[in-house]
């Protein structure tokens, strides 16, 4: 498979330490989910492509670098988006896609419900957001829905890894590479990272559960 980078720069473990915490309340546990994930950013977008080009400082011609495409950013929906602040603050004109999965507790395989993107993909660096890559299904669920629409190579930004996930992952897309600030233990008999940091979602929005309800009362 890709290659797993596992970025252990202090000021991410200072902050993975801060998310284990159980004491961590909800604000402090959003606001360092969406710290890390700027530095988690920073290392997963080091090899975007770049274009030359001329432009006029208040001085004279200068020669310089952009991003030569508009990456996609694709979180998955919920806790996904806790770490898409800190990917805009890395690259702030990148196109955000959205991916709604739910696991379903009693098989814990991924459940679509939501997808958002852009036909084309395969022109674009598409990086996917999911704090946990626990079990692995959501994330490999997200990477066969990315792959349809021409995505190749991507890399997939996480806060913590289980080996299990990674092993999902390699299976079932080779070409990913995964951008993580840990790989622990093991899962558990209920499919959570030991000793992980508990339901990112859960932990980040102040909510009980991750199984959307329907509104229509059907």
């Amino acid at each position: 498979m890709g290659e797993v980078l596992i970025v252990d720069h202090p000021a991410v473990a200072d902050r993975l330490a801060r998310l284990r915490d159980a004491g961590t309340p909800t604000p402090v546990f959003r606001r360092l989910v969406e710290q890390i994930g700027q530095l988690l950013a920073y290392e997963a977008t080091r090899y975007l492509p770049k274009a030359e080009m001329e432009l006029q400082t208040p001085v004279a011609l200068a020669k310089v670098q952009r991003i030569a495409t508009r990456p996609v950013v694709a979180p998955i929906l919920r806790a996904g988006l806790g770490l898409l602040p800190g990917f805009l603050d890395v690259v702030d004109d990148a196109v955000v896609a959205h991916l709604g999965f739910y696991r379903d507790p009693g098989t814990l395989d991924a459940v679509p419900y939501y997808a958002n993107l852009p036909d084309d993909l395969g022109l674009r660096d598409v990086f996917v957001l999911d704090p946990m890559l626990a079990t692995g299904h959501s994330g490999s669920a997200a990477l066969t829905m990315l792959a349809e629409r021409g995505a190749r190579a991507p890399v997939f930004v996480c806060i913590i890894a289980a080996p299990e996930g990674i092993a999902t992952l390699a299976r079932e897309h080779p070409d990913v590479r995964i951008v993580t600030a840990a790989v622990d233990e093991r899962l558990n008999e209920h499919g959570y990272i030991v000793p992980g940091l508990g339901d990112a979602g859960d932990r980040m929005f102040g909510s009980t559960s991750s199984v959307p309800v329907s509104t229509t009362g059907r």
